[in-house]
């Protein structure tokens, strides 16, 4: 049986492309190219790639991406895009859990939940970073976002995410957070692309700052930083505080 992140991406790559956390694809490029200092010999490979927004807008700048996915429809999406665009993008179906790749990237970006931190189990989520790291070169460079376990400390998850909903756009119902394992589970609802209400019972981690570090350095990044991921507006300036729901991972592989 499919678990709910393979069930939610089967048929919603369009409306995936319209929900409000997805548009600010140019300002988060803007900050990959800055982290990369515009050097546009890199190699990046684009992890939980979806419709391609970074890999296709990447590309364009012109880096050399490779992106991958778990979800055949969200690839056909990004290639039917990427042709629109008149851009040959090296698109793979993988399982993020079981990279292939071996010391070939440059960087390797991941951003919007892409796969990490989906995961049914903690284990899982860890063989997504082990899978990064290990397709890094060294010396390479890591940007991720994930889901911030301070925040919920704060705040309410699901007068957040209610707050944060337009029409049209996914709804979240029933949200329990567990304090014990820092998992949200809730009731997300969308209308997919052929218009049929769907609701699947997710299921997410929430990390702190001091469990991705310590996961990342026993990897091998020597350097580890973390910045408020402010929806297309990723700066180095927005440290990380319990206002953030995201948080913005920059990660540096030993040399």
């Amino acid at each position: 049986m499919p678990q709910w992140y393979e069930s939610l991406f089967e048929h919603y790559a369009r409306g995936y492309d319209r929900e409000p956390f997805t548009q600010g694809t140019a300002g988060e490029c803007d900050f990959i190219e800055r982290e990369l200092s515009h050097d546009r010999t890199r190699r990046i490979l684009d992890i939980g790639c979806g419709t391609g927004r970074h890999a296709i807008e990447l590309t364009k700048r012109g880096y050399r991406v490779t992106g991958v996915d778990l979800s055949a429809p969200m690839l056909a999406r990004a290639a039917e895009k990427a042709s629109a665009e008149g851009l040959d993008i090296d698109l793979r179906l993988h399982d993020a859990r079981a990279l292939p790749f071996r010391m070939e990237f440059d960087a390797a970006v991941m951003l919007c939940e892409g796969g990490f931190p989906l995961m049914e189990t903690d284990e899982m989520n860890y063989e997504i970073l082990k899978g990064a790291a290990a397709a890094l070169r060294p010396g390479g460079t890591f940007i991720f976002t994930t889901l911030n376990g301070l925040f919920p400390l704060f705040h309410s998850v699901k007068d957040f995410l209610a707050s944060h909903s337009a029409d049209g756009s996914a709804a979240y119902t029933g949200n329990t957070f567990d304090l014990m394992t820092f998992r949200d589970r809730n009731v997300t609802s969308i209308v997919n692309d052929r218009g049929e209400t769907v609701s699947l019972e997710c299921n997410e981690r929430y990390y702190v700052p001091s469990e991705i570090s310590w996961l990342l350095r026993s990897l091998g990044f020597v350097s580890v930083e973390f910045f408020g991921a402010r929806l297309g507006a990723f700066d180095r300036a927005h440290a990380l505080t319990t206002e953030d729901y995201e948080m913005l991972v920059v990660a540096r592989k030993q040399a």
